[in-house]
């Protein structure tokens, strides 16, 4: 399809501009993306955690206290609870518990407010690629981002809710871009931009990457049922030369998505056991987040770590 012609103009009129120039306004728009989406309110979030006995609890507490990050701490050994409230990702926090030998699972998030809805999404894909991505509605006009996603190559990656819950094509059917009101692809800091523009997340040297936004258009109730994708390469925020800049960001192919579904908020998952495939909560915790190999049957799937 033939770009439009204020694209053409666009594009002719960045070859015009020098490389030095564009590099340095680009770098500049990104890092200020990337500041202003990361979230430095605290959320409450709720852990099992298996703890037999006192002395275990004590290991998670000496784990969890006086860490930058964590500003409260609540500890139940009988119902093997752990509540935590932090500006750290969830991932993290569950890294610090388990660095004491007790395994941990998250099973509700909040926020200090009464939270408005909460969504997750299950992200699989292009060979070794998986993750979860929570949703908190925090207020009318703030939106909680926490995610870990795992098998990527280092580097920044392109982040965006798409129309479509399908996933008949893998993710090329996911549609486009979420753009209810019609309006160019930008960053997350932009008042033209999607939606469904989230920015760019960052892997590290082990491919992980793991993040906790904010965002004031993006709302639970209205991405409950479409889906989430992450891309091959990095979203330069509408700022690009390329005919796609304006958009899709021109981050490349789509490596993983899942369908964003709701999900419980704080002490709204009492279950040990999902129905639907007879997996415990402590094996769920060892088994891949989808496919075949989370069966009960499969005993010899590795863990997925999430």
């Amino acid at each position: 399809m033939a770009a439009p012609s204020s694209s053409r103009w666009f594009s002719s009129a960045c070859r015009k501009v020098g490389s030095l120039l564009f590099g340095s306004v680009f770098l500049s728009q990104s890092a200020a993306s990337g500041s202003r989406m990361e979230s430095e309110r605290p959320s409450k979030l709720e852990f099992a955690v298996q703890m037999p006995c006192e002395s275990c609890a004590q290991k998670v507490r000496a784990a969890l206290e006086d860490k930058p990050g964590i500003t409260s701490l609540s500890i139940d050994v009988n119902k093997e609870q752990v509540l935590v409230d932090s500006v750290l990702t969830s991932a993290q926090v569950q890294a610090l518990i388990e660095s004491t030998g007790c395994r941990a699972v998250l099973k509700g998030i909040g926020g200090s407010e009464r939270d408005l809805g909460a969504a997750v999404a299950m992200l699989a894909g292009v060979g070794n690629v998986q993750g979860v991505v929570r949703f908190l509605q925090l207020s009318q006009e703030r939106c909680l981002i926490d995610g870990t996603i795992d098998g990527l190559e280092p580097g920044h990656h392109g982040l965006h809710v798409h129309t479509l819950g399908d996933l008949t094509q893998d993710c090329n059917s996911c549609g486009e871009h979420y753009n209810p009101f019609g309006r160019q692809h930008g960053g997350p800091g932009d008042s033209e931009r999607h939606v469904g523009d989230l920015g760019n997340i960052t892997a590290g040297p082990d491919g992980r990457a793991s993040f906790r936004l904010e965002d004031t258009l993006l709302k639970v109730w209205d991405v409950i049922g479409r889906s989430l994708v992450v891309d091959a390469g990095e979203d330069d925020l509408g700022r690009g030369c390329h005919p796609l800049s304006r958009q899709t960001g021109n981050s490349g192919e789509r490596l993983a998505c899942g369908i964003i579904a709701r999900s419980a908020g704080l002490f709204q998952n009492p279950k040990q056991i999902c129905a639907c495939d007879g997996v415990t909560l402590w094996e769920e915790r060892d088994r891949p987040i989808a496919g075949p190999g989370r069966s009960k049957a499969n005993t010899e799937t590795p863990a997925a770590h999430l």
